[in-house]
Order: structure tokens, then C-alpha cells, then sequence
């Protein structure tokens, strides 16, 4: 038996599931909560930049209104709060209504469709309340054998909780979950777990993941063997 197929077998061994992100790692939403953002910050009387919608990555719907109401230097009561999520909210629904399959992330179908092939447990694990509805509009929904969103869970990332109720879901334990996370909160919930994560984007940002890649896509099953499994 030769390295390479020993290696092979053993992150096999080691690693049976693959949980992914949806936003940054499947399809952009992220583009689609940063024009309803902005929008927000626009009726509010500031602008809001692409660099600051970084902060808003991988965080839930009430810890993002705080960072944005923080940028613009607005302080309001926790009704009105409640009330510009839910317009937020409102806008970034209109706008996910019209995605389409199209809009998936190269390469990402396949990678899952050979996973399942190989074996390997698949899940979603996401902070977005609307996971589904974005699942269902690019019909993926049969590639998953378990989807967490954030009507699920009581902590957001960096807390485990998502991942981990993931893991249960597909009865899996953590330590033999791979991560693909886009955000530096959702790296460092899968961390937490117990788990390995794969980081998708910049590797200066996400370099406490184990390997960092630049698109989704660009994971392949050979990269399985070149992960720290020890």
C-alpha cells in the first residue's frame, strides 16, 4: 500500500463529516444582507463600506444591528431595535426571494455530491434564520443530511453550540466533523467544537483554521489527506 493511499485511509478513518457554512462558503448571500445593511444605514443617515460589512460576517441578525448602529454613532431604544432588524430582515427576504440555482459557487454541487460519495456525513450549519429559504431557492436541500439555522440554537458563533448540535444531528462526534467556514466567528466555533476547519478566503484572516483555501471549489478529496489528523 502505497503513502499516499495509507494517508488517504486514515483522514478517512478520522474525518467522516463535512459541515458546511452557507454564506461565503455555498452562494453570496453576504452580498444580499450587505445591500439590505446598507439600505438600513442609508434611512439612518450614514454610509456603510464593504470593509465594515467584514464585521458583520458570521455573526447573528442582533449582534450585526449593534456593530452597524456602532458605526454610524447611533443610539436608539431596544423597541426600536427590534423594529430596524425586522426591517432589515424584511429587505434582505425580498431580495433572496429572486436567487437562483445559478448563484451557487463553483465546484461546490460536485465537491458535496463526491463526499456523499466517498462516504462521508454532510450537513449545513448556519446562523442565518433564513438558511432555508435560501436552500430551497437554489434547490440543494437533498444534498444535506442535516440542516441547523439559527431558529435553532441560543448562541451564535464564535460559541460551538451550532456545530455541535450539528454533529448530534448526524451523529457524528466532533472531533471527527471537518469545518468550511469564511468567517473568523464561525473558524473559531468549529475550533471550539473540537473540530477541523477548512478556512474559505484570506488566509492572513483566517489563519487559525487548519487549511485555508480561496474558494470553496478548490477543495478536492486529496487535500482530506494533507489536513493535521493526528
Amino acid at each position: 500500500m502505497s503513502d499516499k493511499i495509507a494517508n488517504n485511509l486514515i483522514a478517512h478513518a478520522l474525518i467522516d463529516a463535512c459541515i458546511f457554512d452557507l454564506d461565503g462558503v455555498i452562494v453570496d448571500t453576504a452580498h444580499y444582507h450587505f445591500l439590505a445593511w446598507k439600505r438600513l444605514a442609508n434611512e439612518l443617515g450614514f454610509e456603510l463600506t464593504p470593509e465594515d460589512n467584514e464585521r458583520l460576517k458570521g455573526v447573528s441578525r442582533r449582534q450585526s444591528l449593534e456593530i452597524v448602529l456602532q458605526i454610524g454613532g447611533v443610539n436608539t431604544s431596544e423597541p426600536e431595535k427590534e423594529r430596524l432588524a425586522d426591517l432589515k430582515n424584511t429587505w434582505f427576504t425580498g431580495l433572496i426571494e429572486e436567487m437562483q440555482p445559478g448563484e451557487i459557487y463553483p465546484g461546490v454541487p460536485s465537491l458535496i455530491t463526491e463526499l456523499k460519495s466517498g462516504g462521508y456525513r454532510v450537513a449545513l450549519a448556519s446562523s442565518s434564520r433564513n438558511a432555508r429559504t435560501v436552500i430551497a431557492r437554489l434547490s440543494i436541500g437533498a444534498l444535506f443530511d442535516a440542516l441547523v439555522d439559527g431558529t435553532m440554537i441560543t448562541h451564535t458563533k464564535p460559541d460551538p453550540e451550532i456545530f455541535l448540535l450539528t454533529a448530534r444531528m448526524i451523529g457524528v462526534p466532533p472531533a471527527n466533523c471537518l469545518v468550511f467556514e469564511d468567517a473568523e466567528a464561525g473558524v473559531e466555533a468549529a475550533l471550539a467544537a473540537g473540530m477541523k476547519c477548512v478556512g474559505v478566503g484570506s488566509a492572513e484572516r483566517l489563519s487559525k483554521a487548519d487549511m485555508v483555501i480561496s474558494k470553496t471549489g478548490d477543495f478536492d478529496m486529496e487535500m482530506l489527506a494533507g489536513l493535521d489528523v493526528s
